[in-house]
């Protein structure tokens, strides 16, 4: 998908890119390129997979759900800056909070940030486990997402917490996310989720399988959530 695709696959979809957003996106793509030399942000550097598999990916989110009442968006495990970043270029309302447990790509974030001019991000450098046990940050987002991070029941834990009551966390899954959504049913429950829908489309051109899960935020998740760094993903709830 080469950047002229991208505007139009997204204009089909009802967001219209201008010029300036074009040219956030160009810069995106080559700063990616450039830092990806000195440390591991993407293992696709070929521009049409980037702004298919990353841009337009990353966006797809806001097929589903509206974006353009801004709000605050806490971005778990966000790598180099994919699902928020590409949404705030395109919803630049948003105010987005990215944490992160590797340092340097904290440091690359930094640097696009400015590179992009964006206003109203913030980056910090912890696990998930930890910052959801933060009173400065637990349950005060509206959006809560997480890109191909960790299987549903796992993502709950880190994600749920961060969630304000009334707010969503946007799961961005592959295949199988319903069978991953089924087994995590209990895990919602526990912390106060409730799956509101599920949306599975293809890719453009490649056609591979992409899901858009919505969980609404029904009640406040139990203080002992999340466990310690690390047992989350060691013994999932079940």
């Amino acid at each position: 998908m080469n950047p002229e695709n991208f505007r139009a696959a997204l204009k089909e979809q009802g967001i219209d890119l201008t010029e300036q957003q074009m040219e956030q996106f160009a810069v995106y793509f080559q700063t990616l390129v450039e830092w990806n030399e000195k440390m591991n942000l993407t293992a696709l550097t070929a521009k049409e997979d980037v702004y298919l598999k990353h841009f337009y990916d990353s966006v797809s989110a806001a097929f589903y759900y509206d974006f353009s009442k801004g709000g605050q968006i806490c971005d778990v495990g966000a790598g180099a800056g994919f699902p928020s970043i590409p949404l705030k270029i395109c919803y630049p309302q948003l105010k987005v909070t990215i944490v992160d447990s590797l340092k340097k790509r904290i440091g690359f974030l930094n640097h696009l940030a400015t590179q992009l001019g964006l206003e109203d991000v913030a980056f910090y450098h912890d696990r998930a486990e930890n910052f959801g046990k933060n009173a400065s940050f637990r349950e005060t987002y509206d959006i809560v997402t997480a890109r191909a991070v960790a299987r549903m029941s796992v993502l709950s834990e880190l994600c749920l917490p961060l969630t304000k009551k009334d707010g969503v966390f946007i799961a961005m899954k592959g295949a199988q996310a319903e069978e991953e959504l089924k087994t995590a049913s209990s895990a919602l429950e526990i912390l106060g989720g409730k799956a509101e829908s599920i949306h599975t489309f293809a890719l453009p051109q490649e056609e591979s399988e992409r899901s858009v899960i919505l969980i609404r935020k029904k009640r406040k998740t139990p203080k002992k959530y999340p466990r310690k760094a690390g047992t989350p993903n060691k013994e999932p709830l079940e």
